[in-house]
């Protein structure tokens, strides 16, 4: 690197109004993260993954359970996804070798069984709500961390699309974007002129939470916001009647976002859109990831009707969200032009959020 161009990032980085560089810290390992759908795995079938730079294979034996060991065999360092699944155990595609479920090799053919060699790497995984997790770090910590469960994607009485996507930025950058919702002048196309009210923030070692209410100041609503909410509006309610209200939480390391139809917000309360999130970085400088979430509406008391509408949903669901990677995309860009993160940030609840990433993460070499 030129000797001016080291100068300046250093000079940069002293006078930067950040502590840290967000953007250094990695995912933390001791937790679960989605590596795949269940349904892109069959029986005797396998795949090839990532977290963070590390080759993962998912296979699914013939009991029906899914394994995870390292996507390399200790012989040749070829992916094992290559291979062939016997049972519960998989064969390397170029000798042949074989591993059990903990990684052991409990089988060379040509070499006979007294003289086995190191086996590799093996991880947990469990299936939940229709996502293979996969436990990167620590094993002993893998059951008191498993998530009960992945918001209302499971119950009947909402209507729920996957949401599936690679982003070519930091994890970070996605749970800044989705916290912040004074970001909505960006989705004007989508929404009309939205401003967002910072009606409280809470955070504590792990978490961080900020609630919001809105008022539109320009142009009108679209037909995704008109179905996701105002079919479960009672009529009687006029919009001089109620705010909504929405609350957006980092669970770390995942992400929630629910709506709830006026202010009057109990925990009991069913919210009319719960939104859930996971990021699993991909390569090894974690500037990619794999965005996995569900996204379910709350069903309105008419029959059927939620699904003759669910295309105005999609479409304007696809649109936000195709607006939202184009921007953290760019947000990633800048960063890797200006070689830190020189970003001015003033919202205090994100300074919240970023704390929290900060102090959850594990700083990358």
């Amino acid at each position: 690197m030129p000797e001016d161009r080291t100068n300046l990032i250093a000079l940069r980085e002293a006078n930067s109004p950040n502590e840290f560089d967000l953007r250094r810290v990695g995912a933390h390992p001791d937790y679960w993260y989605p590596l795949a759908w269940s349904d892109e795995l069959k029986v005797g079938r396998a795949l090839g993954r990532h977290f963070a730079g590390q080759p993962i294979v998912l296979y699914r034996g013939t009991s029906g359970t899914v394994f995870a060991l390292e996507d390399r065999c200790a012989h040749r360092q070829v992916p094992l996804h290559l291979g062939v699944v016997s049972g519960d155990e998989i064969k390397c595609h170029y000798h042949g070798w074989t591993y059990d479920q903990c990684g052991k090799c409990v089988n060379v053919p040509y070499f006979g069984m007294a003289r086995l060699p190191n086996g590799v790497k093996s991880y947990p995984a469990r299936e939940l709500d229709g996502l293979i997790f996969v436990f990167p770090g620590d094993p002993a910590l893998a059951t008191s961390r498993f998530p009960a469960g992945l918001g209302s994607s499971q119950r009947k009485d909402y209507k729920t699309r996957r949401l599936n996507r690679q982003v070519a930025c930091h994890y970070t950058f996605m749970h800044e974007n989705l916290f912040d919702m004074n970001h909505q002048f960006m989705h004007r196309k989508q929404m009309g002129s939205i401003k967002a009210n910072c009606i409280g923030r809470q955070h504590g070692e792990d978490w961080a939470q900020v609630e919001y209410s809105f008022t539109r100041t320009e142009g009108r609503q679209s037909v995704g916001e008109q179905v996701i909410v105002d079919l479960m509006r009672k009529r009687s309610v006029t919009k001089k009647d109620f705010s909504d209200h929405m609350r957006i939480r980092t669970d770390y390391p995942t992400q929630n976002l629910k709506v709830w139809l006026g202010r009057d917000i109990k925990e009991t309360n069913d919210p009319v859109l719960d939104v859930w999130l996971a990021y699993t970085p991909l390569d090894a400088a974690q500037r990619t990831n794999r965005t996995y979430g569900y996204l379910s509406v709350k069903k309105p008391r008419v029959p059927g009707i939620i699904h003759a509408v669910w295309p105005f949903v999609v479409w304007f669901t696809e649109n936000i969200f195709r607006e939202d990677k184009e921007i953290v995309e760019y947000e990633q860009r800048a960063y890797d032009a200006q070689g830190a993160d020189w970003n001015n940030e003033v919202f205090p609840a994100l300074r919240d959020l970023r704390s929290v990433l900060a102090r959850c993460g594990r700083p990358m070499p």
